[in-house]
Formats: structure tokens, C-alpha cells, sequence
């Protein structure tokens, strides 16, 4: 499973928050090419976040996972929640 987290680092406290978390999970396919299903987690706070309530999920077929650099793989899975513009 690959855990994606966004961090808020304060440069005015020093103090680090998570704001969301999102999960990849490898379904299968070949060595070169990889199915997965994605989730994000409800919440904005890590302690929300820790609950695993899934807000949206999707799913990623056929990722050249070794052609294509993991960000690849991580605005696939982003697009198929939905997330971004249209």
C-alpha cells in the first residue's frame, strides 16, 4: 500500500498538521503494468484521519508502474475520485 499524507509544516510555529491522507493499494496486473484501488480519508486532522473512514474511492487500471514516476500514479488516482478541475 503506498500512504499518501499532506502536511502543513508552520513556518511561523514549527508546529506540522495533517490535513488528509490518501491510500493506493496494489490489485494486481503484471510487473510492468498494475491495477489499483485508491481511497481518501475523511477528516483534516490526523486523529480524524486514523478512523480510516473512506471520503472517495476509485480506481487506476493499467498504470505503467515502470515506466511512469509514482506522482503518475498518485494524479490518476486523484482524477478518478474526482478530485481536480473538470
Amino acid at each position: 500500500m503506498i500512504v499518501i499524507r499532506v502536511e502543513l509544516w508552520s513556518a511561523v510555529t514549527g508546529e506540522k498538521s495533517e490535513l488528509a491522507r490518501m491510500h493506493i493499494c496494489n490489485e494486481g496486473g503484471t510487473e510492468r503494468v498494475g491495477n489499483y484501488s485508491c481511497r481518501t480519508l475523511h477528516g483534516r486532522s490526523a486523529a480524524q484521519l486514523d478512523k480510516g473512514r473512506p471520503q472517495r474511492t476509485g480506481s487506476v487500471t493499467g498504470h505503467r508502474r515502470l515506466d511512469l514516476h509514482v506522482w503518475h500514479l498518485v494524479a490518476k488516482a486523484l482524477a478518478a475520485m474526482g478530485y481536480g478541475e473538470k
